[in-house]
């Protein structure tokens, strides 16, 4: 395979990263309006647009901040900060940045209802459709791995062995995805819950996974991204300890 991949259109062009963002984004928005019709969205349609605002603004602004911190020595030696902010960006400052995004606009709306359990599929699908775009950048992009000796080790275009981060994400996506579908028709999750199952067990993968991405380290041993997932995981300790408040009080199905 040569990375990057690219679609010729005559003389130019076009990375399949930007078409498969795109596509990524463009789907998990028309997935969530499917869901919303399908489900009745107990949040009045003006409160639920305030929402959407909040999560995409906060979104691209953690997903920015986070992504222009994963190396320090780099963000110093910059001579446009602003530029080097814009250039970074990360899905676990996105995922962060929106829900401190939509809490915001939540209490200034006052909106008490939850409301993260219909976004849940949409950002899956769309994460899942962007790690592809991911891959297809090779080593051209900094979502690859590490180099290994594993039999499904790929030369993602350095000739170098590495750990297909990408394409281990896009499985990790999948696998949960079926299992909150199994939670969801076994227990039935307490209002709010689906959500914060999925960022506890994706923040988790994340600090996990970090150990097979080149980054800079601190020398405590960890990144960026990996701080970052650890300050979402004590966010959401009192569900980690007590995974028993993420269900409803009687399973579904006996």
């Amino acid at each position: 395979m040569n990375f990057p991949f690219t679609i010729q259109i005559g003389d130019t062009k076009i990375l399949w990263h930007i078409v498969l963002e795109t596509i990524g984004f463009i789907a998990g928005y028309r997935y969530f309006v499917y869901l919303r019709k399908k489900q009745s969205d107990s949040i009045e349609s003006e409160n639920r647009t305030w929402i959407l605002i909040g999560a995409t603004f906060g979104a691209l602004l953690g997903s920015r901040l986070i992504g222009g911190l994963e190396n320090p020595p780099d963000m110093l030696a910059s001579k446009n900060i602003l530029a080097h902010f814009y250039e970074n960006k990360t899905i676990v400052g996105g995922l962060l940045g929106g829900l401190f995004g939509v809490e915001l606009v939540k209490k200034a709306i006052g909106e008490k209802q939850k409301s993260g359990d219909l976004f849940t599929y949409p950002i899956i699908l769309g994460m899942m459709i962007g790690r592809i775009g991911c891959f297809s950048m090779g080593v051209y992009e900094e979502t690859y791995g590490t180099a290994t000796s594993l039999p499904w080790g790929m030369n993602l275009g350095d000739g170098v062995l590495r750990h297909p981060v990408a394409l281990y994400e896009i499985l990790f996506l999948g696998c949960t995805w079926i299992f909150l579908i199994m939670i969801e028709k076994k227990f039935g999750f307490a209002p709010g819950a689906k959500f914060k199952l999925f960022m506890i067990l994706y923040l988790f993968y994340r600090l996990m996974q970090d150990f097979i991405k080149p980054h800079y380290t601190f020398p405590f041993g960890l990144s960026t991204i990996q701080l970052t997932c650890i300050a979402g995981l004590i966010y959401y300790s009192p569900y980690i300890f007590n995974p028993k408040k993420l269900l409803l009080t009687k399973p579904k199905y006996t």
